[in-house]
């Protein structure tokens, strides 16, 4: 008797998944299924163990019918490139019935190619929810899962929690490797857990909130950056909900922080708005006014960074100024500006070019140090992070008052940045370098690129660029000896 006859007495066959995620398993049993004719309510998909057991072997269990083989000749199953694109993901779904829905609908296109493309179909709905539902899972797996640092190892390790609804977490462990290729970490669930050492990818069995652990010293640090980029003026609480529940909120070392941001917001949308109103504020009468008010500035949030203003410095009287973006981290820590390795190249070209840096006042279009916390190999540092546009004009404010007190025949920017910081525009480095650009106030301005930018290139490059920086090092040289004259 073939497997065709088989079925067409009436058998009914049960297919135990080996593990709830397996896609391919699905697939593969599917297809001979519907080749050999058996019609959906003929077929029972069990999972293993309910739910969370991501480690099952595959096998049959005791008594059940052996399932029937297609002939050799058997008509390929056919199935639209939408349809296997949702079924991926809605076979990750925690519904029990999913595997029995996918299988009808793979049954239907047989007869009918376009089914999925009808939208009020029951089926072809269910399965767009279930799609929906485990995306919008994975999202939140990789925006909440939150790493702390196990204390007592002998190498770094770090451990998330994450609660999912859904079986996603094979399906986003790729994700994670990707993203913390250079870390040993473990992200433990109720329905498993993955672990990475570096090299190699390793699964274990589900675990308890209490095996993670509670916090580490990085934890203040990441609050700390948070609350300075809480923004009240785009609060909605509603939206904040939506996009981040309350459910993953245990997990965030942040989200303690937020009923306290959203009762402060209203207080902190007023400040931002006096911050508008700062060209009505009376300039600063010396450059001691402006290091005693910018350490109190909160008129953009990189001010609440926890990090200090660094003040500009050079003789009052200087014909040059020499502007770079912001402060660095050792910039932050001294408390003086150009100090870092950036710092020290540009003290190397100055001296080369024949400018002194003693004689020329160094400041920063931006005072207070914008960073993100990172975890890298080897430790914990604050990752330089571009300021944006509007906090670059916010600070222009000082930057024009120093410049007001200052008074330099030659202002050299360094930097896209600080271009703006001058300009209140964004300008092409490479397009206006080399020539001066007049200022309002009979002095003028030369754009080069910020030596940070030459200590990130090598080879001929690094060459290239070198050799550019020092030519505009040196036309700035000549012109200030022209208007001395």
């Amino acid at each position: 008797m073939t497997a065709m006859q088989n079925v067409s007495l009436g058998s009914h066959y049960v297919v135990h998944m080996p593990a709830p995620d397996d896609f391919a398993f699905w697939r593969e049993r599917a297809r001979g299924l519907i080749q050999c004719d058996v019609p959906p309510d003929r077929v029972s998909w069990v999972e293993p163990g309910g739910t969370g057991d991501l480690f099952a072997q595959e096998g049959p269990s005791r008594g059940e019918k052996r399932l029937p083989v297609p002939d050799k000749d058997a008509r390929p199953v056919r199935a639209s490139r939408r349809f296997m694109k949702l079924a991926r993901n809605a076979a990750l779904h925690s519904d029990s019935q999913r595997f029995g829905l996918l299988y009808r609908m793979l049954w239907r296109l047989q007869r009918n190619p376009r089914a999925m493309e009808d939208k009020a179909d029951p089926d072809v709905r269910r399965i767009e929810e279930l799609d929906k539902s485990v995306r919008r899972d994975s999202h939140k797996m990789h925006a909440f899962v939150r790493f702390r640092e196990v204390a007592g190892e002998d190498e770094e390790h770090y451990v998330a929690w994450f609660e999912p609804d859904h079986h996603i977490l094979r399906a986003n462990a790729g994700f994670f490797r990707r993203r913390f290729a250079n870390m040993h970490w473990s992200i433990l669930t109720p329905r498993g857990c993955i672990h990475w050492d570096g090299e190699t990818m390793r699964e274990s069995g589900p675990a308890r909130r209490e095996d993670a652990p509670q916090g580490d010293p990085t934890e203040e640090l990441w609050k700390s950056y948070y609350a300075s980029i809480f923004n009240p003026a785009r609060l909605k609480v509603g939206a904040m909900l939506s996009e981040m529940p309350k459910k993953y909120w245990k997990n965030m070392p942040e989200a303690e922080l937020i009923p306290d941001l959203i009762a402060g917001a209203q207080a902190r949308e007023a400040g931002m708005v006096a911050a508008g109103e700062r060209e009505e504020r009376e300039r600063p009468g010396s450059l001691e006014d402006i290091a005693r008010q910018i350490a109190t500035c909160r008129d953009c949030p990189i001010a609440e960074c926890g990090t200090r203003a660094v003040m500009g410095e050079g003789p009052a009287t200087a014909s040059l100024m020499i502007v770079g973006e912001q402060p660095g981290d050792q910039e932050d820590v001294v408390g003086r500006p150009f100090v870092g390795p950036a710092g020290q190249l540009l003290d190397e070209c100055l001296e080369r070019a024949g400018i002194e840096r003693s004689t020329a006042y160094v400041t920063n279009a931006v005072k207070h140090f914008k960073f993100v916390p990172k975890i890298v190999q080897g430790g914990k540092r604050r990752l330089h992070q571009t300021p944006q546009a509007k906090e670059i004009d916010t600070c222009r404010w000082w930057l024009e008052s120093e410049r007001g007190i200052v008074k330099p025949r030659v202002v050299l920017a360094l930097g896209a940045s600080a271009a703006r910081g001058i300009l209140g525009k964004t300008v092409s480095v490479s397009k206006v370098r080399g020539a001066p650009i007049p200022l309002g106030d009979g002095s003028e301005l030369w754009v080069s690129v910020h030596p940070s930018y030459l200590l990130r290139l090598d080879g001929e490059a690094s060459e290239e660029q070198g050799r550019l920086f020092a030519r505009d090092l040196a036309a700035v040289q000549a012109r200030l000896g022209e208007l001395s004259v």
